[in-house]
């Protein structure tokens, strides 16, 4: 799950500072080239190596990030130039770009470096691994996470006896060195003096390396104890990553059944709006002849319109000229009645005068 994730991810970056490696080696400036011994320390749980002028320095004078994807050889070629740095030579290269040539004193000691330097980038390849498991971008290997682990730690155990070793080597070789140089010198101390101030010193180097050994040892087991820890949730998110995986496949197959369904309803939806567009088409057809034969019944309405007026004017025109006739008979028939009338009216009146006459 995403917390588990997020657990994880702060146990890795909580085991940055503490150093699983640490001494003396010759470092080449990136711009002059220059050889320069600074005090080295390694942090496997980062990828990051920080150097200082010298071992009692507190503050870093810079730092070199690597990671699982980095390269780290020990290099066949001397860089540095001096004889007796043959084969004490190695390389790294970064995914940022960057290229650091670095010299130890011995070959044993570059030896010791490079294989904790390997087994440092190979812990955090699986821790990346881890990582990109629980968060779905690669292949599950947390199995193999604790034993990368303890086999980076055991090489450590062995780079720092190298180490540790070769220390008390060059302490011998500068005791005697200064013993002889005091031996041919002018005597303003003794030897016993100075071997035992000299030993003094070194006693309380090899103390403060005995104590960083313990811390480093602490360290180590502090990391193991969060290593398990992140097993143990690496382990929870896979079950809990198993059963949202049933879950996903419940709903998939409660979508596919929906999606299912949907789609014989939408066939169903489909042969009924099929059938709807037929009905309409079909309505649509008879209210087109239907139209068409208004049409034809407006025309022969109209036709039929204009043969009645045409008839009623007819009629018009004939109770017109019937009416003409009448009045023509009518006025015939009042001079016929008017002539009679005259007409009697002068044969009574001859008469009145032929009896007139007689009397």
């Amino acid at each position: 799950s995403k917390s588990s994730l997020e657990k994880i991810k702060k146990q890795l970056s909580a085991g940055s500072g503490n150093s699983a490696l640490q001494g003396p080696l010759f470092k080449r400036s990136e711009t002059l080239r220059k050889w320069n011994q600074r005090w080295f320390t390694l942090d496997p749980a980062t990828g990051k190596m920080e150097y200082r002028l010298d071992r009692g320095d507190l503050s870093s004078r810079g730092q070199i990030y690597f990671d699982a994807d980095s390269t780290i050889t020990l290099s066949p070629i001397n860089f540095h130039g001096a004889k007796k740095y043959d084969g004490c030579c190695f390389y790294i290269g970064t995914p940022h770009k960057k290229e650091y040539y670095l010299c130890a004193e011995s070959q044993a000691v570059a030896r010791a470096w490079v294989a904790t330097l390997r087994a440092s980038s190979l812990v955090l390849k699986a821790h990346k691994e881890a990582v990109n498991s629980l968060s779905g971008n690669g292949a599950a290997k947390l199995g193999t996470v604790a034993a990368v682990v303890t086999a980076a730690n055991t090489v450590a155990k062995e780079a720092a006896k190298d180490i540790a070793s070769e220390m008390q080597t060059s302490i011998k070789a500068t005791l005697s060195g200064k013993s002889s140089q005091t031996a041919s010198g002018d005597g303003g101390m003794d030897n016993v003096s100075i071997m035992k101030e000299t030993l003094r010193v070194k006693d309380e180097e090899l103390h403060q390396l005995s104590r960083e050994l313990r811390t480093r040892d602490v360290t180590i087991k502090e990391l193991a104890d969060r290593l398990s820890e992140t097993a143990d949730a690496a382990e929870a998110a896979a079950r809990a990553a198993h059963a949202m995986d049933k879950e996903r496949k419940a709903a998939r197959a409660e979508a596919d059944r929906a999606l299912k369904e949907l789609d014989d309803r939408t066939k169903v939806a489909r042969l009924q709006l099929k059938a709807g567009e037929e009905r309409y088409a079909a309505v649509m057809r008879e209210r087109d002849e239907a139209l068409v034969e208004a049409q034809r019944w407006q025309k022969e309405l109209a036709k039929a319109r204009e043969q009645m007026l045409l008839m009623e004017a007819a009629r018009i025109r004939q109770g017109a000229a019937a009416s003409d006739a009448a009045a023509a008979a009518s006025a015939a028939a009042a001079g016929e009645q008017k002539v009679s009338k005259e007409k009697m009216i002068s044969e009574g009146f001859s008469h009145a005068r032929y009896q007139s006459s007689s009397f």
